[in-house]
């Protein structure tokens, strides 16, 4: 979670382009005790003015003086270990894990030189740029079997660039049954796309889902959801949101807002907690800090998950989690509709998927029992598989739901059963995920 500035987002989103371009820079120039001084003289200033607990801001910067005086950083004399060295003693007294020291030479070299209306915008349409070749964040849009929708959104990117493709998205998913949204590798970004994309999970009523204090200019401020979006809202379709230790910042407030609010059920591990949005400042001619200037306050519970993490609601390992949510949001469906229909079609589903992640295995002797023609249907064995064919259409590989019933690879709504009669297969049954079934007798 971040205070939407331009620089902070040029700052945070160029920073390993530059970092990169650095490291095929030879040489650097090493450190000298005078630079260490100056760096730490003021990074310390840059926390006391601006850190959100001034008291704190004291400590690290004591202890960074400290350090100093008693020559604990005299043998570092790389540019790169001392900022991370700086990042470890500065996270040891606040357990703040926004809050770290960088070595960017270029890129303050960058922001320093862009005096010109030409030269900011040639730096701002970078940065654009470098957040269109990942789409804006939004890696994976798609419809699940069942009609799950599902987006894996890997940031929370700045809605003047990025409102448009996350409109896109959030209409694609307005169909769906039940929405997945999977921020297991989310780090943050700006909490004005987290209103926007949380405003198409609440009606048109305003919702409070968070409040700011800034220490800078001692403000508070205050985000709720948009009254007017474009497209078509889902307030009644069921959420849940994915989470891993990597989730964090606006990834995090996102979670926590909807598990508070009650609209969302998180499944995975606890986030990495980190709640205090800022941005990155120049304290160098080579180095910068990221400096946490305020602090998320949570109208419901007063409080937020600074250290803490967001808990999930089904703790499970995070490469674990989109399957245990499909199958979650699978049945809380079929026990919620009260169509049978319907009803039958998120058991078919749900049987599916469990068939895919804990397969059925049928030796190959059994399997060739069920090798031949059914009327218009074929079934053919093939090193150790079987596979489906009507007349001259596709082949699709069967995958055993138990010792007589098959999913067809590819083919989601069409499974067959083979029947038997004292013993031997004497026809297949098709079954359909609307409840229908049809039959054909072996003919060969």
């Amino acid at each position: 979670m971040k205070a939407i500035h331009f620089s902070t987002f040029i700052a945070t989103s160029l920073l390993l382009l530059f970092v990169s371009v650095l490291k095929a820079q030879q040489p650097i120039d090493p450190l000298t005790g005078t630079e260490r001084s100056t760096v730490i003289d003021s990074v310390s200033s840059k926390l006391i003015h601006n850190y959100v607990f001034p008291q704190v801001a004291e400590n690290m910067a004591a202890g960074l003086k400290t350090k100093l005086k008693s020559g604990s950083y005299n043998s570092i004399d790389d540019p790169q270990e001392f900022a991370n060295m700086l990042t470890q003693d500065l996270q040891e007294v606040s357990k703040d894990k926004h809050l770290r020291v960088t070595f960017a030479p270029r890129q303050i070299a960058e922001q320093i030189e862009a005096v010109s209306a030409e030269d900011s915008l040639q730096l701002l349409n970078r940065w654009v740029s470098s957040m269109k070749r990942n789409n804006f964040g939004f890696q994976e849009l798609k419809i699940l079997s069942g009609n799950i929708g599902y987006l894996d959104l890997r940031s929370f990117s700045n809605v003047e660039y990025a409102g448009e493709t996350a409109v896109a998205a959030m209409n694609f998913l307005s169909s769906s049954d039940a929405i997945i949204i999977d921020l297991r590798q989310n780090g943050g970004g700006s909490p004005a796309m987290i209103q926007l994309i949380t405003s198409y999970l609440f009606g048109s009523e305003p919702v409070h889902l968070n409040n700011f204090y800034w220490r800078p200019n001692d403000s508070n401020s205050q985000t709720w959801t948009l009254p007017h979006v474009y497209g078509k809202r889902s307030p009644d379709t069921p959420v849940y949101v994915l989470t891993s230790g990597r989730t964090f910042s606006a990834a995090e407030e996102f979670s926590y807002n909807l598990k508070n609010l009650e609209r969302a059920t998180l499944i995975g591990e606890t986030t990495g907690g980190g709640a205090h949005p800022g941005g990155s400042v120049i304290a160098t001619d080579r180095f910068m800090v990221w400096v946490p200037t305020g602090r998320a306050i949570n109208p419901i519970t007063n409080t937020n998950w600074e250290g803490t993490g967001v808990s999930p609601h089904i703790e499970v390992p995070a490469q674990e989690a989109l399957e245990t949510a499909h199958i979650k949001a699978l049945e809380d469906l079929s026990i919620k509709n009260k169509d049978p229909e319907l009803a039958n079609f998120y058991r078919w589903n749900i049987d599916g998927l469990q068939a895919q992640l804990n397969p059925v295995t049928i030796d190959a002797k059994h399997l060739k029992e069920f090798a031949g023609n059914y009327g218009p249907r074929k079934v053919s064995f093939n090193e150790g598989k079987l596979y489906y064919q009507r007349e001259d259409g596709p082949k699709y590989a069967l995958i055993p739901l138990n010792e007589s019933t098959f999913i067809l690879d590819g083919l989601s709504y069409f499974r067959i059963k083979f029947l038997k009669e004292k013993g031997k297969v004497v026809a297949v049954e098709g079954q359909y995920d609307d409840g229908r079934t049809d039959k054909n007798l072996r003919t060969k």
